[in-house]
């Protein structure tokens, strides 16, 4: 059988054998037949809150967050409706902020890419700077004592609008809500805190999980602190198409919105496999290897101790090269020193949570990765080079005998499978 599986801006047609193969995808829902009217009308009418432009008054300073280019958010429709919707406010009065979290800034072309290029010509367009003290704002500690830093724009700010898309989140539960705020635009010490090696080994921290997620609830103690957030999530399907919109109290409406989206992304499954490839759901998720343990993680769920583990992740833009994550696994031999490194008091590193998940996968199964990376990019990254994925699969079946079974996850993790 043939199986697209979602990878860089297309997909890798890949035969499996018949029989012996699971396809585990999303439940399939058709885009909104008028997107922009569904988002004016939730703005309008939104959940557990008044009405957006009740939110603002004459004067008000406005700060929208909005995501990165690692994100599959349609900011390109989004926004510019969103701001049509605002046109009564000066467009002076109106910043917007990327969600950056500790990823890298964006370029000019990469913003005129994500939110169309009349809007970065015609409005205040700003990275968030989470390393830069004098952008940064205290609320309190976290649980474990560390300062709560905040974009200061946005702390600053009198409405703030908090824009994203809910998808199921490897350690956060889903994303979307006030992940928005904390971590998309907070300090660097507060996400690498939150991010921690308790926090991330913590068993409740994982997909679908939010209330009793010790993570997530320090996300959201941390939020609140800065004050009334107005959200407008969206929900979407394989092609981006918006199938629900989720507007108001930021607490609530994200509430809603990952209710909805837990019933067509969390899949049921009777048994684990003994192979499972699993992507990253293609493009912009799969543009690093950085954002590929999300892959892994979704996998890994229905995946037999000692099993295959196959990932399809482009990664054009590398591990990527130089950046924290790549800087810790070349620190270390193997992904059991990573744990070791991570277990040592006072050792802290920034992306620490990535390299700890993968670890973590990696005493569980072997791992293989189908993607541009030079072989000798991924043996640095302590995983094996796949060049042809349905030989791999072909190959660990023949190994295995008769009885071996193997799933697929054509869009990764957007689809999570849990064992019944």
């Amino acid at each position: 059988m043939k199986v697209n599986l979602a990878y860089g801006q297309g997909h890798l047609p890949i035969e499996f054998p018949d029989g012996r193969t699971t396809v585990i995808a999303p439940t399939n829902r058709p885009a909104l037949p008028d997107e922009k009217k569904s988002i004016l009308a939730a703005l309008d009418k939104p959940i557990a809150t008044k009405p957006l432009r009740e939110w603002i008054k004459p004067g008000d300073k406005v700060v929208i967050a909005f995501t990165d280019l690692t994100r599959a958010t349609p900011n390109e429709r989004i926004i510019p409706w969103l701001l049509e919707y605002l046109a009564f406010v000066p467009r002076e009065q109106i910043t917007l902020l990327n969600q950056l979290g500790t990823h890298r800034p964006n370029t000019q072309a990469e913003l005129e890419k994500l939110l169309t290029a009349e809007v970065v010509r015609n409005y205040r367009v700003i990275n968030h700077e989470p390393e830069n003290p004098a952008q940064l704002v205290q609320f309190g500690t976290t649980r474990e004592g560390t300062p709560t830093l905040v974009n200061r724009t946005l702390a600053e700010a009198d409405v703030r609008i908090i824009t994203g898309f809910i998808e199921p989140h490897f350690f956060a539960g889903f994303s979307g809500g006030i992940k928005g705020i904390v971590p998309g635009c907070a300090g660097l010490e507060t996400v690498m805190n939150n991010h921690g090696v308790k926090n991330i080994g913590d068993p409740r921290a994982t997909f679908g999980v939010t209330i009793g997620n010790p993570l997530w609830e320090d996300l959201r103690d941390m939020a609140l602190r800065v004050g009334p957030s107005f959200l407008l999530n969206v929900s979407l399907n394989d092609e981006r198409g918006i199938t629900g919109v989720f507007a108001g109290d930021i607490i609530e409406a994200h509430r809603v919105g990952y209710e909805f989206v837990r019933q067509s992304a969390m899949q049921k499954v009777a048994a684990p496999f003994d192979v499972v490839v699993t992507t990253n759901s293609g493009y912009p998720l799969d543009l690093n290897l950085y954002q590929g343990v999300k892959g892994m993680s979704a996998g890994a769920r229905i995946l037999k101790k000692g099993g295959l583990l196959i990932l399809a992740c482009e990664c054009r833009e590398g591990i990527p090269a130089k950046s924290p994550l790549d800087q810790l696994l070349r620190s270390a031999k193997s992904p059991e020193e990573i744990l070791t490194m991570l277990s040592t008091p006072g050792f802290v590193r920034p992306e620490q949570w990535q390299a700890q998940i993968q670890a973590l996968i990696q005493r569980k199964a072997e791992v293989l990765i189908y993607s541009t990376l030079p072989d000798e990019i991924v043996r640095t990254a302590f995983l094996t080079p796949c060049q042809d994925i349905a030989a791999a699969v072909n190959a660990k079946l023949t190994q295995l005998g008769p009885e071996a079974r193997v799933a697929v996850l054509p869009q990764g993790p957007l689809t999570i499978p849990y064992l019944a």
